[in-house]
């Protein structure tokens, strides 16, 4: 049995892999961010409100376009991924775009051994905790890195979306909503770039909400507010039909995409 570095070994080089090709896809716009578009959506805005002069910490960031959204609404930003080429080119966005946000490269379990002050704000969107074996280790380094009074939220795919496997055409329903098993894939092509010949291969675990609630509210973090929403603001699975500017739905509305939280430090 393979043990979890090995499963972040095997992501972290795909995830270095994606990067030049995701940098350069119209997926994340880079032109129009680097000409002053921001990339993040309406959910995070608006949860987050007036930013300015606030502490960040965005928790696997890619490349960082997202950190440097924020620390152009005024936010004092740190960003943390598992990628070395992903962290080296948000440091050279950084650099380019003459903001002031701070980068470091290691794993979401091992922000503690790199950064000990605290923030107002920690901040994690689309497509992250299912690279993670184990929700409490992440709940801990959210609430050990929050300020008293300040805030977590997260925008991220619902749970119902992981349980198919979207290799299959039409997509299969095939792994458990509270699967604990890890989920092995490899495939052509990224969800920034489906026609590209890149091999990503990738592990990930399932996470119900059940789980994310009861982690976070175990570290003695409160909950504000769950929704559920039956849009995407990524096309990033088939078949989705795009409705608006940012808007994607299935055909038939029969589950949720994605879900946002906010939660509070007492």
């Amino acid at each position: 049995m393979k043990d979890n570095q090995y499963y972040f070994d095997v992501n972290r080089k795909t995830w270095n892999k994606r990067v030049a090709l995701h940098a350069k896809s119209d997926m994340y716009k880079m032109d129009s961010f680097k000409k002053g578009a921001t990339s993040l959506m309406h959910y995070e805005i608006e949860a987050l409100g007036d930013v300015q002069g606030k502490s960040l910490l965005h928790l696997q960031c890619h490349f960082g376009q997202d950190t440097l959204s924020w620390s152009r609404r005024g936010a004092k930003c740190t960003g943390i991924d598992i990628s070395e080429e992903g962290i080296q080119l948000a440091i050279q966005l950084n650099s380019e775009l003459n903001l002031d946000a701070e980068f470091i490269c290691c794993n979401v379990y091992d922000v503690n051994n790199f950064i000990d002050k605290k923030f107002d704000i920690v901040f994690t969107s689309y497509g992250t905790i299912g690279w993670l074996p184990n929700l409490k280790p992440w709940a801990k380094v959210i609430a050990s890195r929050l300020n008293s009074g300040g805030v977590f939220f997260m925008a991220e795919f619902h749970p119902i979306v992981w349980m198919f496997d979207y290799l299959e055409k039409p997509p299969k329903l095939r792994y458990g909503y509270n699967q604990e098993e890890v989920i092995y894939e490899e495939y052509s092509g990224t969800y920034a770039d489906s026609e590209n010949e890149i091999i990503s291969k990738e592990y990930g675990w399932n996470h119900g909400l059940g789980e994310v609630i009861s982690a976070l509210t175990k570290e003695g973090l409160v909950i504000e507010y769950l929704k559920e929403h039956d849009e995407s603001p990524y096309q990033v699975l088939p078949d989705l039909t795009k409705v608006e500017a940012n808007k994607y739905v299935t055909k038939d509305k029969l589950y949720p995409l994605i879900f946002t939280l906010k939660v509070t430090k007492p």
